[in-house]
């Protein structure tokens, strides 16, 4: 079994005031001071998103979900930071129901949000369409909140969702990086497009053994987040492996280098709760 008090310590022993934060919410519920949510939310650009780069003046994709993913664990998408954001990533979807990233941010984009890359397009309509899920509900954007599957966002949650199903291939698989399976999961399975999203979740469960502790607490956590049960086979396999590789300290290693382990332990205790 995962040992959810020895994570709890290795947050508390490793990370800063906002992960502190992030872990006392939840765990209790406990609204964080308005001052450490003020302090989260830096460096929003006038448009609403987040640059890529610190004092960067292009509004990412990739970087304003991360900044959403925070803000949730703090309970802050309802606040104007995050709606301004959300209001954004609504904005600048194209055409096609996806999205993709500034040109401009060719020369700082990790590969996963490449410009004019189809597999990071992907990726990104996943990203994009998870969040604007998730805080659908609760966000207030302009006018009358639609009370469809998708709340707030509806129209551009399905259209998200349309544009995911066109891509993937016969077998549930997806032309993208391995995260935007589990993001495609979730928003398929708020649409209600419940035979897509589960065969993308026949692969993903074939996939936990070589996962790494990072994906497998992420995949998890998403999974939750969209009212997915904590039973159910796909997070059951999640769980086990979660368990097994638990360090001895508490935490998990994440893909991304030591000073993000607090996220993937965070991760890891928001998909067990």
């Amino acid at each position: 079994m995962v040992d959810i008090d020895a994570a709890v310590g290795f947050v508390v022993a490793h990370g800063d005031a906002v992960d502190r934060a992030r872990l006392s919410r939840l765990r209790t519920g406990a609204p964080p001071p308005d001052k450490l949510l003020d302090d989260a939310e830096v460096g929003q650009a006038p448009d609403g998103g987040w640059p890529a780069t610190l004092g960067g003046e292009v509004s990412s994709v990739d970087a304003t979900c991360f900044r959403l993913s925070e803000l949730d664990d703090l309970g802050a998408l309802g606040r104007p930071a995050a709606r301004r954001a959300l209001d954004w990533l609504a904005a600048r979807q194209l055409p096609d129901g996806g999205w993709e990233e500034d040109p401009a941010l060719a020369g700082v984009a990790p590969e996963w949000a490449r410009p004019g890359d189809p597999e990071a397009a992907f990726h990104l309509t996943a990203n994009a369409g998870f969040w604007l899920t998730v805080a659908g509900l609760d966000a207030r954007a302009a006018g009358p909140l639609d009370h469809r599957v998708g709340g707030a966002y509806a129209g551009v949650v399905h259209a998200a969702a349309q544009s995911l199903v066109a891509r993937l291939r016969p077998d549930g698989s997806w032309p993208s990086f391995l995260p935007a399976g589990w993001l495609s999961a979730a928003v398929l399975y708020r649409q209600e497009m419940f035979h897509e999203a589960a065969r993308i979740q026949v692969i993903l469960a074939e996939r936990i053994p070589e996962l790494s502790p990072g994906d497998v607490a992420w995949l998890a956590a998403t999974l939750r987040r969209v009212g997915i049960v904590g039973d159910e086979w796909l997070l059951a396999r999640a769980r086990r492996r979660l368990a097994e590789t638990q360090r001895s300290d508490g935490g998990w290693e994440s893909d991304d280098g030591h000073q993000f382990d607090v996220h993937a332990t965070l991760s890891a205790i928001r998909a067990c709760r």
